[in-house]
This record gives C-alpha cells, structure tokens and sequence, in this order.
C-alpha cells in the first residue's frame, strides 16, 4: 500500500507511442533471470550491444549496478530482494513508457516477484528470459567468488545455496549457458524478437 497522500496522476504530453514511432522500433523488457554465474549479465550485455548496433535504444539495468545506487539501502533478505525487484519493475516501466527496450539482469529468485514486475506492463512489454545454467556449473564458473564464500557460511541467504531460486515455468525464452555460447544466445534473442516484429 502506498505511504503517499495526497497525489494527482500527470498524464504526460508525449505518449508511448508517439515515443515509439519516433524511434521506429517498440519497446519492452527482456527481463534476465537465473542464478549467480549463469551469465545473465554477460548475455544481457551482448544482446544489449546487437541492439545498439541496429539503432535500437536500449539500457542494461544490472543487479550488482543497481544496489551501487537505487538499491543500496536493501540487503538480501526475503523483503529486501522483493523490494528491489519491486523498485527495478517500476524503474523499467519508466524505460518502456520512454520509448526504449530495458534489459534487466536480476537473480529474481521468486516467482511472485516476477509477475509483479509483469503486471506492471502492459501485454507483449515484458520478456521473462530464464537464463538456465545447473548450479554445479555456476559454482564452478564463480566470477564473483561468491559460492566459494558462501559454502564458507561467510555469506546468509545466498540463492542456490542456503535460499531457494523458483525456476520459471513459463518462460518466453530459455537459453542455455552451459551448452551455449554467447553468441548462440544473443541469436536466440533476436530472432524471438524479430519473430514477435518488436524490432
């Protein structure tokens, strides 16, 4: 429930549309779920420079970036990590209103949480692009070292370890980072989105 009072919706001068027309491409979400070391940012990225190089406006909202600044209030609880996704969802939402494609790459661990950033958009804006990867491969990928400290007990409520990670059940997109190069996974990207005419 909302803390503020009282508040008055402004409808904006320029519409999503027009904005869209302007940029002579859509936009929406890819939204990038899937473990610590799944390479959610690495594909995020990728595609993120393709879509560039075609003049598509785009924007890369990254976890770790995130929690830099917006974020840097939350920790990794159960509340925090909905929060955050809460705040990023809306944060996206602006992108799309914009005109421009966002490219989120978040954990996400919880369903629940993910469908609230979906029903923040409206039908087609968003892309649940499940980034599957075994943990087992992720563990031993460990970029950031985080699995090596958290099999340590150096860090509480790790996803894949001591906190659970809902896997998608329905995802528009499923790409696979352990039989799958990159570039394989950023064609997989765009050809969806040229299937669905959204660029």
């Amino acid at each position: 429930m909302s803390k503020s009072t009282n508040i008055t919706w402004h409808d904006a001068a320029i519409t999503k549309e027009s904005r869209r027309k302007q940029n002579g491409h859509g936009s929406f979400v890819l939204w990038f779920t899937g473990l610590s070391g799944s390479g959610k940012s690495t594909v995020a990225n990728a595609v993120a420079k393709e879509l560039f190089d075609k003049n598509i406006k785009n924007y890369v909202l990254d976890g770790d970036n995130v929690r830099h600044g917006l974020n840097k209030d939350l920790g990794f609880s159960d509340e925090d990590r909905t929060e955050n996704i809460r705040r990023i969802g809306e944060v996206a939402n602006l992108f799309v209103d914009a005109g421009q494609v966002v490219l989120t790459a978040f954990i996400s661990p919880f369903k629940a949480d993910r469908e609230l950033v979906r029903s923040l958009l409206d039908e087609g804006e968003f892309i649940e692009v499940y980034v599957k990867c075994p943990v087992a491969e992720c563990e031993k990928r460990d970029p950031k070292g985080l699995y090596e400290k958290a099999r340590k007990g150096l860090i509480k409520d790790f996803t894949g370890i001591d906190s659970p990670y809902e896997e998608p059940e329905q995802s528009e997109l499923v790409i696979e980072t352990d039989s799958s190069s990159i570039e394989e996974c950023v064609e997989q990207v765009i050809q969806y989105l040229k299937g669905k005419e959204l660029i």
